[in-house]
């Protein structure tokens, strides 16, 4: 049985808070997952996709019938800490080797019933009471008391982000909600704007390398607004030196600032988002 899942809004301005009204829970950089053991065991993604057939390790579920949960779905590294990469890997080939884990942070079905209506603290005990956690299915704490220390805990260990919860909040079935707020952990970054795809919208970034070349970065397709586009347009002309198919190319005259969710293993930008030009293209 498939329920689609309650969604985060950002917090204001990024910005961790502390609240006697709120608790606050580790962000895991993995796949949102929804695991439904009614009549079979099933998993499926946020957007109701089944991808049971893929995860053979969470077969083995210590979940009772009439329970459905909420979670993260990720592949640790050597350090014990969350791998996009990996766990994208993983998703996509039946090469990779990587074992995944279920992280529950909420409870939808417990013992058969609908329990959404239910307040947070009390649907976390529902949680705690419903397996006991193995290798592969495990339960995510919830943190009460300093938020901003933990959220500088977190930054310490490189870690995504947190997201902080209302105690009282129900679990809102297909909707975006205030109740849930997650901040991230963001790196922040300056490229060189290099050149731009021809079909779809995506800027080309480039950053310095030791010995003074330039190497690709990745795209940024997020936080370009009009004025930034109009901005490159004005200039792009007078700075291309050559295209192919599918994208034209720049000389690297213009920087920009972006936060991004971290560097790819290859050292590319994922995900970035722009937040200004770092030069005064006008001047070109």
């Amino acid at each position: 049985m498939f329920y689609s899942p309650m969604l985060l809004q950002y917090a204001v301005n990024n910005q961790p808070y502390n609240s006697p009204s709120h608790v606050a829970e580790l962000k895991l950089d993995g796949f949102r997952l929804l695991v439904s053991n009614m009549d079979k065991l099933k998993l499926y993604t946020r957007h109701n996709n089944d991808v049971t057939s893929k995860f053979s390790e969470l077969y083995d579920s210590p979940l009772s019938n009439g329970t459905i949960l909420d979670g993260e779905l990720i592949v640790s590294d050597q350090d014990g800490k969350p791998d996009f990469e990996a766990m994208v890997t993983r998703f996509k080939s039946k090469k990779s080797k990587d074992k995944v884990t279920f992280c529950a942070f909420d409870i939808i079905r417990y013992k058969g019933i609908d329990v959404t209506s239910l307040p947070l603290l009390r649907r976390k005990e529902l949680l705690e009471e419903s397996f006991l956690e193995n290798d592969y299915y495990k339960k995510v704490k919830m943190v009460e008391g300093d938020t901003l220390e933990y959220f500088k805990l977190i930054q310490q260990h490189g870690l995504e982000g947190i997201v902080i919860k209302k105690k009282d909040s129900k679990y809102e079935i297909d909707r975006r909600s205030w109740s849930w707020q997650k901040v991230i952990n963001w790196t922040y970054a300056e490229v060189y704007i290099t050149g731009y795809r021809k079909k779809d919208f995506g800027w080309l970034t480039s950053i310095d390398t030791m010995d003074g070349s330039k190497r690709p970065s990745g795209f940024i397709e997020f936080g370009v607004t009009p004025e930034h586009k109009k901005a490159l347009n004005s200039v792009k002309h007078r700075l291309t030196y050559k295209e192919d198919k599918s994208f034209v190319y720049m000389e690297p005259m213009i920087k920009a600032r972006v936060k991004t969710r971290n560097w790819t293993k290859n050292g590319m930008l994922r995900s970035p988002v722009l937040l200004s030009l770092f030069c005064d293209v006008s001047a070109l």
